[in-house]
């Protein structure tokens, strides 16, 4: 369980990297600023939300909620033996030279 939901957070995590990278910043209407356009795209509302910032909302909800189950999945990790039919032993006491 652990395995595939490590696996499934990485491929989100380069999903959303690669899905943040390939949007155009808030900065590429710059040039409405310096007459050219109508300069309330600047200031103004912006608009209604694109599919690339739906997806971006969605993969990043993704990405929390996996960050979250993982994050939940190793906090309540019993504490088992690697090797379970061996016991555990108790170190030697050592003595200590009485002067």
């Amino acid at each position: 369980m652990t395995t595939l939901l490590v696996t499934l957070h990485v491929i989100i995590c380069f999903t959303l990297i690669l899905i943040v990278l390939l949007q155009a910043g808030k900065g590429a209407e710059m040039g409405a600023a310096f007459g050219s356009g109508s300069s309330q795209a600047l200031l103004g509302p912006s608009g209604g939300q694109t599919l690339m910032g739906k997806i971006t909302t969605g993969i990043a909800i993704l990405f929390m909620l996996t960050s979250l189950s993982l994050a939940y999945i190793s906090g309540n990790k019993q504490e088992t033996s690697v090797m379970p039919s061996t016991g555990i032993s108790q170190p030697a006491a050592q003595s200590v030279p009485v002067e």
